[in-house]
């Protein structure tokens, strides 16, 4: 019998959105919004290049995706926030797609479960699924203790750009992919991005607190 219980044992779910990037990563957890350190989260300055089952149960890696601006969100079935977001990153999908952008989602879950889910929730982007294989890709990203959900923004040359820890919404998404589109542009150089999205991201925590 497959142990549900001991997968999510070995992902810790984070319920708050809005907690940081990678240049202040910062975890929440319910009930009490007190933020923790994650002092293993070190994320390279390159997209790594790992290769996991597509839907099809084909196999199929990152670099697919060379020249285009990615959003990679870390998910599960069973995980509350993780659903919560993805009629969001549809929209997203939809909309930023034919600006260059991808998103990609990679279930940390059970194969079937992801498959079942998928029947009654359709993604409009592409899905890779891996148990033990997809927290190996989330740590390849730098990510020690798996917390999910979390997302991953590159630009169109597969630097990392951010990592967001926690549920993403809108307001958050629209100001990492405009300043990421500043980067591809050359208008913004990638210190100069990274620094815009942590302060206009704090203004965003700031206002919605």
């Amino acid at each position: 019998m497959r142990n549900r219980v001991g997968l999510a044992a070995l992902v810790m779910l984070t319920v708050t959105a809005g907690l940081g990037t990678f240049l202040a990563t910062r975890l929440s957890r319910e009930p009490e919004p007190r933020p923790l350190t994650a002092p293993d989260t070190v994320i390279p300055e390159r997209r790594p290049d790992v290769t996991l089952a597509d839907v099809r149960g084909q196999p199929r890696s990152l670099s697919h995706w060379d020249g285009r601006a990615l959003i990679i969100n870390f998910w599960a079935t069973w995980c509350a926030p993780c659903r919560r977001e993805i009629p969001m990153l549809n929209g997203l999908a939809q909309e930023f797609g034919p600006q260059g952008f991808e998103v990609i989602g990679i279930a940390v879950d059970f194969r079937e479960d992801v498959l079942e889910y998928l029947q009654h929730m359709p993604l409009a982007y592409e899905t890779l699924i891996g148990e033990q294989e997809g927290m190996d890709a989330a740590r390849a990203f730098g990510v020690g203790s798996v917390v999910l959900p979390f997302t991953v923004f590159t630009d169109r040359t597969g630097r990392i750009v951010t990592l967001h820890l926690g549920e993403l919404h809108r307001p958050q998404a629209e100001v990492i992919l405009g300043t990421i589109r500043r980067i591809d542009a050359g208008e913004l150089l990638m210190p100069a991005g990274r620094s815009r999205i942590e302060q206009d991201l704090a203004l965003i925590r700031a206002s919605s607190g």
